[in-house]
């Protein structure tokens, strides 16, 4: 047991905790992997005023947590209980400072070297090409299988090659040869893991949910429903819009459908020819004599417009007699 200072320091931190987890809108839970002190300082620095940043170790937590929960009997600290595991710490965040705390956390992520053994948090590969080491480093690659070729003096990669998958555990020649290259591939910061907020517990995922991801699922949700009660024949809200315009389709085309078999309105005359081929003919007859009647119509007009033409320059001539001092 504690004694003295310890204890002290012991139940002011307990306090805190609970203080801040109960008075803060919003919790989140961060994975601290891999984040070296001169990082933590840079996030700490420059949240402050704004979000609070607290670590500690996993069974002073709990023990905080668990005295909590028999003095209150919270189901929501209950449900944030069985999510101390791992190496992560809280960032409580006050109204309407979460967006600039993500955005810190992502402006404070730091290049590392590929470490054996270490979880590969993203892919990494090799392209093709020209890889600066000289002949005698050949060795690395063979051991990796990857296809190479000499070039004036320089060893080229001959195609491109997945060197590490996310993952999985970075192996021993991986790390040395990408050592070998200079090649920092990998992002350390700290990570989202989870949010508290309200009692509940959920992934860090939903905080990347936009309105319009949220507009898109309700509308796939409104059109499921009107489908399902156009199905099954139960008029909804949703479905009304479908049904009043499906009604006035059917109107429309019981009406046509009468005016066509009874011969009136506008295809009262189509029906008649439909009916009496002979009619039709001598519509097309009369069309065609029509047409030709305008044909030698248009010919008789062009002898008075030839002659018209004609008398033109007769009266030009008579307009150039004309003296202007007479």
């Amino acid at each position: 047991m504690p004694t003295g200072a310890k204890l002290i320091k012991k139940n002011a931190y307990i306090d805190k905790l609970i203080q801040l987890v109960e008075s803060t809108p919003s919790v989140l839970m961060v994975d601290v992997d891999n984040v070296g002190s001169k990082q933590m300082q840079n996030i700490r620095i420059a949240l402050r005023g704004k979000c609070t940043v607290l670590m500690g170790k996993n069974t002073m937590i709990r023990f905080a947590l668990r005295k909590r929960i028999e003095e209150t009997g919270s189901e929501g600290l209950q449900r944030l209980l069985t999510h101390i595991q791992g190496n992560f710490g809280f960032i409580f965040c006050q109204e309407g400072t979460m967006d600039f705390c993500r955005e810190t956390l992502n402006n404070n992520q730091k290049p590392a070297a590929a470490k054996a053994g270490v979880i590969a948090p993203v892919d990494v590969g090799l392209p093709a090409g020209p890889s600066g080491l000289e002949p005698s480093q050949t060795s690395f690659f063979q051991a990796l299988n990857i296809p190479t070729k000499i070039v004036k003096g320089m060893i080229e990669i001959t195609s491109d090659v997945k060197l590490v998958t996310k993952g999985e555990k970075v192996s021993l020649s991986a790390t040395a040869l990408l050592t070998k290259l200079g090649m920092k591939p990998f992002e350390y910061g700290m990570a989202v893991r989870s949010v508290y907020q309200d009692g509940t517990v959920f992934d860090a995922a939903v905080l990347d949910i936009t309105d319009d991801v949220i507009i898109g699922k309700f509308m796939s949700g409104v059109a499921n429903v009107a489908a399902f009660s156009r199905e099954i024949g139960i008029p909804t809200e949703a479905a009304l819009p479908h049904m009043m315009v499906n009604a006035f389709k059917n109107l429309v085309s019981v009406g046509a459908e009468i005016e066509f078999e009874q011969g009136e309105g506008k295809y009262g005359e189509t029906v008649t020819l439909l009916k009496d081929p002979a009619a039709m003919e001598a519509l097309k007859a009369a069309a065609a004599s029509s047409g030709g009647g305008g044909a030698s119509g248009g010919g008789g007009g062009a002898a008075p417009a030839a002659a018209a033409a004609a008398a033109a320059p007769e009266e030009e001539e008579e307009d150039m007699e004309f003296d202007l001092f007479d």
